[in-house]
């Protein structure tokens, strides 16, 4: 598609397309290409004229990418506009020719953006959409919902006040808080997380306030908990309706007096640490159940910020996909792997109940395994003729088969359907993994992943999981060896 009114560059450009069997449209100007491509026109690769000493098409580049973020655009400008380059591929422009040009020259410019529909090549990410935090963390700021969230972020990093984030687990809770820790003045200072469901009481307890120790561990008797570690930084606790009254009500104490008592010494001393929390429990029911302090409460949701599910904000999905594909692939030195437009189109349907982290597990298993996931036996737990109608309907989608668009039980089913699959074979591994590092300890291997006991034995009977010393296939260890001409496996 080219954006020009220009018959001398439309000429050569209608001879270009002709050589090459390349199907050439024009619009009149960048608001009517942007009408365009919102209704369903989808050019490969979009040439914008810039018109001598307008500025005002620049803006036109920011929103054809949020429209199409994997749309190559090339900017044709004039030489008094060329200082503007840097502006313009901030903006969205993966290339910038300056008049004047030959045919060759925008030939092979064109050519080049061409070439990522080539099954081996991937669009490049725009990393003005993705505003990276830490090495894992990132916020995607496309969504007028997000950009909202974004905008409030800003205001509060101004204050240093409380602030309470409360959203769907996945939805990136803990992003929103190390954007915030981001914005602030305190950004020089730590950020430490802390999981309030990950620790019983006693142990929480220790982790915040910290904890006497032995004589013979150290010369200071008291070792520091994390809002002491954090002075001047700020404290992100997560699932905070988890976090015992009392040690609520202690915390509450250091917020309005900034004065901690050190556990076991009885001593106090003075810090200056911004607290965060989340939840994504029903905060009415805590409350009425007196598991949440009502002034703990009100401290904590003077200020409150609500995250958005992913179902809310699916302009982010397409960015998403690639982001995490070309992340993970780097990851585990992979070449990336095509996104088809089936895949892409089941994806904005799908409802996506485990919101970012979901999508990542999701992204993760299309990386490793492909579409070969149901021929090698990943088809999920169905049962009989539902799973392999299910698989098959999987299958097709992501190998980018067509489907019928208005059926709606077709494709958010079918993905659905492979979410599941992923969730469980990550799950399954990280079990096998725990229990294979502890020998098979499930007490250990249940602290390990953060969860309860009885939780680790109703995951390991419901993937029949067996330990190396009942497997029929491996030899019992007999003394300081393994006996027998059997393999362990």
């Amino acid at each position: 598609m080219v954006v020009s009114r220009e018959p001398s560059l439309l000429r050569p450009l209608w001879s270009i397309g002709e050589s090459n069997a390349w199907h050439v449209e024009t619009a009149g100007s960048g608001w009517e290409a942007m009408e365009r491509v919102e209704s369903g026109a989808t050019p490969h690769v979009l040439l914008l004229d810039l018109p001598r000493g307008d500025g005002d098409s620049l803006h036109v580049l920011r929103w054809l990418r949020r429209l199409r973020p994997e749309l190559p655009i090339i900017l044709l400008c004039h030489a008094d506009d060329a200082a503007r380059e840097k502006e313009a591929a901030r903006l969205g422009a993966q290339d910038f020719l300056v008049r004047p040009f030959n045919e060759e020259q925008l030939e092979r410019a064109i050519r080049k953006h061409v070439a990522p529909l080539n099954e081996n090549s991937h669009p490049r990410l725009l990393s003005e959409d993705i505003e990276q935090l830490s090495n894992e963390v990132f916020f995607v700021g496309v969504s007028p919902a997000m950009q909202k969230l974004r905008a409030q972020a800003e205001l509060l990093a101004q204050v240093s006040v409380p602030v309470l984030i409360v959203g769907e687990p996945g939805s990136g809770r803990d992003t929103i808080a190390q954007l915030i820790h981001k914005l602030a003045v305190r950004s020089e200072f730590s950020f430490l997380k802390v999981n309030c469901a990950a620790l019983p009481g006693d142990l929480l307890e220790s982790e915040l306030f910290g904890h006497s120790q032995s004589p013979f561990e150290r010369n200071d008797p008291h070792s520091p908990g994390k809002l002491e570690l954090c002075d001047k930084g700020t404290v992100f606790l997560d699932n905070i309706l988890h976090m015992p009254t009392r040690l609520q009500e202690k915390l509450l104490h250091v917020i309005q007096t900034k004065q901690l008592v050190k556990s076991g010494l009885g001593q106090s001393c003075e810090v200056d640490v911004r607290v965060l929390a989340s939840t994504d429990s029903n905060i009415d029911k805590a409350l009425s159940e007196k598991a949440l302090r009502e002034d703990f409460y009100c401290r904590l949701s003077a200020f409150t910020i609500h995250v958005p599910p992913l179902r809310q904000r699916k302009e982010e999905i397409p960015l998403l996909l690639r982001h995490f594909m070309h992340k993970l692939a780097k990851r585990y030195s992979l070449p990336p792997r095509d996104l088809s437009p089936a895949v892409l189109g089941a994806s904005q349907r799908y409802s996506w109940p485990g919101n970012v982290r979901e999508l990542e597990n999701f992204v993760k298993r299309y990386l490793m395994i492909g579409d070969s996931y149901l021929s090698m036996g990943w088809a999920g737990d169905e049962s009989s003729s539902k799973g392999s109608h299910a698989s098959r309907t999987s299958l097709s989608i992501a190998a980018g088969s067509k489907y019928e668009a208005n059926d709606p039980t077709t494709a958010p089913k079918s993905l659905k359907s492979l979410i599941r699959n992923v969730k469980c074979e990550a799950e399954r591994n990280a079990i096998a993994a725990a229990l294979e590092k502890t020998g098979w300890n499930r007490k250990a291997a249940a602290r390990m992943l953060k969860v309860s006991y009885r939780t680790i034995l109703y995951k390991i009977e419901q993937y029949e999981m067996r330990s190396p010393e009942t497997s029929p296939f491996v030899n019992r260890p007999n003394g300081n060896g393994w006996k027998g001409n059997g393999n362990r496996i």
